[in-house]
């Protein structure tokens, strides 16, 4: 009996060491930390329904690109899809260009892009929520709910201006500040954001549009690159 008893222990204590502990949760901010290299990045996709409660009112496909600097993001690649309008924009530094869309119906003949200060987000119908920002991230880690791998929660516009170059740099108006942003990030086993929902509402002309964008990010520190159109193809005036 008593050996049956040693037996029985040792087989026990052998069960507990081979059974893995179960890994700590990684640390979101610090992932994207050991990503911020220069010329590397990450890959998005995504897609942006509007309405005004009553129909749909739009719709778009969203991809891109963002490429890190020593300090984080420094250029963006973005191309939109709605219908069968089309419109790309490419931010390097504090320069912008722009083609597309409402831009080429105001280019002169010879040229197929605008030049100006770089505004940030494309347009009030694109991504808010910037996840290559170490900032950004850590704010919205900060105000959310964590549940399993999804973090969810909410913030002021005026709030992610604070934090995030990718909001303020497109000089959106004060009258806008209040609009919540609701938000959920998904985290991937590394720790990195692999999926952004958010939803907000904005009044245009006195309409009200509630607004619902779903990106996904992929090839966290691939290498990228971000390169400004051909000078020819540029132009600082319209028609």
């Amino acid at each position: 009996m008593k050996q049956a008893l040693i037996a029985t222990a040792a087989l026990a204590a052998l069960t507990m060491t081979a059974t893995p502990a179960h890994a700590a949760p990684k640390d979101p901010v610090k992932a994207l930390n050991a990503k911020i290299v220069p010329g590397h990045g990450v890959h998005f996709t995504g897609n942006v329904t509007w309405t005004d409660g009553t129909s749909e009112r739009g719709a778009r496909d969203i991809k891109g690109v963002f490429q890190f600097g020593k300090k984080g993001v420094a250029a963006f690649d973005i191309s939109m899809e709605e219908g069968d309008e089309r419109q790309r924009v490419i931010g390097i530094g504090k320069t912008g260009y722009y083609s597309g869309g409402l831009y080429e119906r105001l280019l002169p003949e010879d040229k197929t892009w605008y030049k100006q200060k770089n505004r940030g987000m494309p347009d009030s119908w694109s991504q808010f929520i910037n996840p290559a920002e170490t900032k950004t991230l850590a704010r919205l880690l900060e105000k959310g709910t964590a549940e399993g791998n999804t973090v969810s929660g909410s913030i002021t516009l005026k709030e992610l201006k604070t934090v995030s170059a990718w909001v303020s740099a497109a000089m959106l108006t004060k009258e806008a500040d209040g609009v919540k942003i609701s938000y959920t990030l998904t985290l991937s086993s590394s720790g990195l954001v692999s999926r952004v929902s958010s939803t907000y509402a904005l009044t245009e002309d006195g309409t009200t549009y509630t607004s619902t964008v779903d990106s996904r990010y992929t090839g966290w520190g691939g290498k990228v690159s971000v390169k400004a159109p051909a000078p020819a193809t540029v132009t600082t005036e319209f028609r």
